[in-house]
């Protein structure tokens, strides 16, 4: 999952992406408003954080112009603007959620799952196929009851397949979700990955569609 963070406080804009990549998430944090702006405008993330005062341009006005282009992820304002005021004005802006700083990491991450969630189209916080459970909010697989260990990359790969089962996803947005901002991946880095979730949950799960990219069927 890639969350694209807005904050121009140092200190609290690196609590938040720390706790957040600690919850499984990638994380590409900004901290004023036209650069929030143009990575909306030209890059792909599964939610936004955003607060509000920020130089450059307003976090309305990010969240505004975003609405206008036809931008539909969710976005959760994080903001010391605690008056009804402003929690309408966000809220008719287009926002999906509207918290009051300080915030709880646990209840962020919740938070931004059940958003995520919801905005694909699924009810159940579980990604199930087969014998296969993934839970996003434990960080758990199991497979017919037995718990498989993942590394992190593995089971954020895993949990991306699963979210788009059907779907054939490519190799550059398989790394853009991974690994976000944070620099080039080794060559051969996703299929390492792949070949470590074959060799522990089965060499069927994952197809490849060769000079495409990876899928899971439904």
């Amino acid at each position: 999952m890639r969350i694209l963070l807005v904050e121009d406080d140092p200190q609290l804009g690196d609590g938040l992406a720390t706790g957040l990549k600690q919850a499984g998430m990638t994380v590409d944090w900004v901290s004023d408003g036209p650069s929030a702006d143009h990575a909306l405008d030209v890059e792909c993330f599964d939610l936004v954080v955003l607060d509000l005062g920020l130089p450059g341009m307003d976090g309305m006005t990010v969240l505004q112009r975003a609405r206008s282009r036809g931008n539909a992820l969710p976005i959760l304002i994080l903001t010391a603007r605690d008056a009804t005021g402003d929690k309408v004005l966000g809220l008719d802006a287009g926002a999906d959620d509207y918290l009051v700083k300080p915030i709880d990491i646990d209840e962020l991450a919740a938070r931004i799952r059940a958003l995520v969630r919801r905005s694909a189209g699924r009810a159940a916080p579980l990604l199930v196929r087969g014998p296969l459970v993934l839970d996003p909010a434990a960080r758990r697989v199991t497979v017919s009851g037995d718990d498989i260990e993942l590394s992190g990359r593995e089971f954020a790969l895993l949990q991306l397949l699963l979210e788009n089962a059907g779907r054939v996803l490519t190799r550059t947005q398989l790394e853009q979700s991974l690994y976000g901002w944070q620099g080039e991946p080794d060559s051969n880095a996703l299929e390492v990955h792949v070949h470590h979730l074959r060799r522990k949950l089965g060499g069927d799960l994952i197809r490849t569609l060769r000079g495409v990219g990876y899928s899971i069927p439904k």
